[in-house]
């Protein structure tokens, strides 16, 4: 006998476009079937009338009891519960939308623990009516494909036997091989009702046993302090909010269910028989967003850098799942041999690059001029180190959980500038009369691109800018970030200035008073970063480090700001500042000459803004 086909009770809480679809065939078989068994039931009943007389009456009590009893029962107990299941479980899942509806829309800025709370347990009970009804409702259909086997069976049987008893004076006229058929049948019927029975008492176990669970699978959210999250994921599916403009300021939050397939997204209505691309993951990034006040939200980045669609997820476990499916995803690692493999090494390395560690490097055993300005002093006019402290914890260099700013933007004023038609900053140093007296002594350009900053505690030594460069360059691996834009980095005796290369307009610039640490990374001599020190009020100082990748030694830079500093300290006493000149070489027009200057190295500034970098 053919193996019967049936919905999976554990399919039933996920309630997933691909189990609706494959229920809808369950109900239009159900549909199909009792539309075929009210037409039988009425030609049965036409020929139970044709009975009613003295000499078949023994006939028609047999037909009642054999032909039409059995049809009326299948019609009244089987057919009809699956029609009440049905309605019960479309009221049970509407219910559900409506207060999964309720729960998506709970704002994140003025969050309520009160309402929260009871939003969440109104979803937990939705939840949980509908995972019974539709428990319920697939045993039923389950059963009823057992039991149509046998229901069109049972009336054809009482009828053939109804009738060889009643013409018992005919009965030679069926051979041993009609009794053998209908012995058959029989047997036949009597195993498929004993299949029913055993598949029945097993539902019932299964159904139990889901049952059984606890509210955390029915209540949204409900291990946000600590879920347990697998980022090795590179497949991904479930259901999720697509934000949808509806019009110049108006948006919708449409409930659908998402899943990947290779490197692409995928959506699949309710209702719909199959899911259709909604973006391609290859390249792309993905991050989380605040959104209309919605918690939980997060948005994918196309590889052009053009922002795609934003989606929010239900709870904490499903939005980190997702976004590191994403990562994982957009990587390509699925075309590889074994992309689980891959997924838990590049993982594995992502967590150590943010595991805190005390020092970026290994400490250089002799104080050069990217080391820390505090630890050193000014003794016959020349810097000589201090002996250093011990390396401090990574969390009193820089808070746990600072953002990072990946991009400078470009200030207001300098914006207003630019439109106006104003005067540009010039990175050679030609600006005449207007220029600085004392910024003529150093001018020293390099090409720079700027890889990210963060607020810091401290700026008492350098270790905290070794920590800024890891936790940068560890942020940036993780969400994807390569590309960086192009600048130039003037470095005078008074600031520090960033230039677009394009338009000579100055980004942002940093006095070098405010500029209290400065260093190169030990092993990537590229790397350069320094902390920023600036007053917002009355006894309050805001440190921040920033980091850059150069087109040269990172300790030239630092060499320009050493020189630079020391050139504000000579400033004090002219003496000073004369010794110092006689004591450096100079350039033919009077300026300081800097670390053998290549001039190969300034033919590269007029290169294309954005590159890729390789830190």
């Amino acid at each position: 006998m053919p193996a019967v086909d049936k919905l999976r009770l554990e399919d039933a809480l996920q309630d997933s476009p691909q189990t609706r679809s494959l229920l809808s065939v369950f109900e239009e078989d159900a549909g199909t079937l009792t539309e075929y068994t009210n037409q039988l039931l009425q030609a049965m009943q036409r020929v139970y009338g044709a009975q009613l007389n003295i000499l078949h009456t023994e006939l028609a009590k047999q037909l009642a009891d054999t032909m039409v009893l059995p049809i009326i029962q299948f019609r009244e107990k089987d057919l009809t519960e699956v029609s009440t299941l049905k309605d019960l479980f479309s009221l049970a899942s509407n219910e559900h939308d409506v207060s999964m509806a309720k729960y998506s829309r709970l704002p994140k800025k003025r969050e309520n623990e009160k309402l929260k709370a009871e939003v969440a347990k109104e979803v937990a009970s939705a939840r949980r009516k509908q995972h019974l009804s539709s428990l319920q409702y697939y045993c039923a259909l389950n059963a009823l494909q057992y039991r149509k086997r046998i229901a069109m069976m049972e009336p054809m049987l009482g009828y053939t036997r109804s009738q060889i008893n009643f013409f018992k004076k005919g009965a030679e006229m069926f051979s041993k091989k009609m009794d053998g058929f209908l012995s058959s049948v029989s047997n036949m019927v009597q195993s498929v009702q004993e299949e029913l029975d055993s598949e029945a008492e097993a539902m019932r176990v299964s159904q139990q046993d889901l049952l059984s669970v606890g509210e955390s699978i029915y209540t949204p959210d409900f291990d946000a302090a600590s879920p347990y999250i697998n980022r090795n994921l590179i497949q991904k599916a479930g259901y999720l909010n697509l934000r949808n403009k509806t019009g110049l300021v108006t948006t919708t939050w449409d409930r659908l269910y998402f899943f990947t397939q290779g490197g692409n997204l995928m959506c699949q209505p309710r209702g719909a028989v199959a899911g259709g691309l909604i973006q391609d993951l290859d390249n792309c990034s993905v991050m989380a967003v605040d959104c209309e006040d919605r918690r939980y939200c997060f948005q994918i980045t196309t590889p052009t850098g053009k922002p795609g669609i934003t989606l929010q997820a239900e709870g904490k476990k499903e939005y980190e799942e997702w976004i590191c499916a994403i990562n994982n995803i957009s990587r390509q690692i699925y075309l590889t041999d074994n992309p689980e493999a891959v997924a838990i090494r590049l993982n594995q390395t992502a967590l150590q690059a943010v595991t805190p560690i005390t020092s970026f490097g290994k400490k250089q055993e002799i104080l050069s001029p990217s080391q820390n300005v505090k630890n050193v002093e000014m003794q016959n006019d020349r810097m000589v180190p201090q002996e250093s402290d011990s390396i401090p914890e990574s969390t009193e260099l820089i808070a746990p959980g600072t953002p990072i700013q990946f991009d400078i933007v470009l200030p207001a004023t300098e914006f207003l500038d630019q439109n106006r038609g104003g005067r540009r900053t010039n990175p050679f140093g030609e600006d005449g009369q207007e220029e600085d007296e004392a910024d003529s002594l150093l001018q020293q350009m390099f090409v720079v691109r700027f890889l990210g900053s963060m607020a810091v505690k401290s700026d008492d030594t350098v270790e905290v800018i070794y920590e800024a460069m890891r936790q940068v360059l560890a942020a940036r691996a993780i969400h994807n970030i390569f590309r960086t834009a192009e600048s130039h980095l003037l470095v005078t005796s008074s600031d520090l200035k960033l230039i677009d290369p394009q338009t000579q307009v100055t980004r942002t610039s940093f006095e070098l008073a405010s500029v209290t640490q400065f260093a190169a990374h030990q092993e990537n001599k590229r790397l350069i970063g320094f902390v920023v020190c600036t007053s917002e009020s009355p006894g309050e100082d805001s440190m921040s480090a920033y980091v850059f990748e150069s087109n040269t030694e990172g300790e030239k830079i630092c060499y320009a700001i050493n020189l630079g500093k020391e050139i504000i300290e000579a400033r004090k006493d002219p003496e000073a500042l004369a010794q110092l000149m006689s004591s450096m070489p100079l350039t033919n027009d009077g300026k300081f000459k800097l670390l053998n200057e290549q001039s190969e190295e300034n033919n590269t500034v007029h290169g294309d803004g954005d590159q890729e970098s390789e830190a």
